[in-house]
């Protein structure tokens, strides 16, 4: 029996004109369709392609445990996550080892802090595995401010806002341009790190990149709350003609 395909499609940053024509074209022609999201929530990926799937296709949503209350140290948080991630394996293999292809939707890109790639390296060598590339959050973040985010030989560094506070000053302090992602309930923390740095003036929030409610913002006029979509950038200023 012909065994299916696995496709982790990258959606962009949220913006359905944004997608490319292979994710497109997957997307609309799929029979499975699988995607994440918090129990009770619709979740974006599948919010992102509202409105573009065959009325058969079989949806299968993958809902995240309850992680929140357990911190990132604890040993129970990676258990309950590769729990979590073996389940979703053994549902699409299934779907796989019947003949049919399915598409995993992949907010930005899979293999960008993405969750498909924690699905991918257990469905690599199982069953065949197909990734389609998409724009990153922090590319629409960028474009948004309508500036270049490096020139030349500058030297971009990407961080989670959940390192401690002193790697981050360290980090930030170190680097020509930057990319924050993960602000959220970090955001007193990077605030502090960019004080501690020096480059506060420096700095910009992007919300909602590419979306709707997309709002660019000096970091020294951002107040005590950033929606979860939001991305710190700090632009270099290289080496030019």
């Amino acid at each position: 029996m012909k065994i299916g395909r696995i496709y982790g499609v990258g959606l962009g940053p949220g913006a359905q004109d944004l997608m490319s024509v292979r994710a497109d074209r997957l997307i609309r022609g799929t029979r499975h369709i699988a995607y994440f999201r918090k129990k009770g929530r619709t979740g974006h990926a599948r919010s992102i392609v509202d409105g573009m799937l065959a009325a058969a296709t079989v949806e299968l949503p993958m809902e995240y445990p309850v992680t929140t209350e357990i911190p990132f140290s604890d040993p129970r948080y990676n258990a309950l996550l590769a729990e979590f991630y073996e389940a979703s394996v053994r549902r699409l293999v299934e779907i796989a080892e019947s003949g049919e292809d399915v598409v995993v939707l992949c907010e930005g890109d899979p293999f960008f802090y993405g969750s498909f790639m924690h699905l991918y390296t257990r469905l690599n060598g199982r069953v065949p595995v197909s990734v389609v590339p998409g724009i990153t959050g922090m590319s629409a973040a960028w474009t948004a401010t309508g500036q270049p985010v490096t020139w030349g030989d500058d030297v971009m560094t990407v961080l989670m806002g959940t390192l401690p506070e002193a790697d981050l000053a360290d980090r930030i302090a170190r680097t020509d341009a930057l990319v924050i992602m993960k602000i959220g309930r970090n955001l007193n923390k990077v605030r502090r790190a960019l004080e501690h740095a020096g480059r506060t003036g420096e700095a910009w929030l992007i919300e909602y990149a590419a979306m709707a409610e997309e709002r660019v913002v000096p970091f020294t006029e951002v107040g005590d709350i950033a929606p979860y979509f939001s991305i710190l950038l700090i632009h270099g200023n290289g080496r030019r003609p």
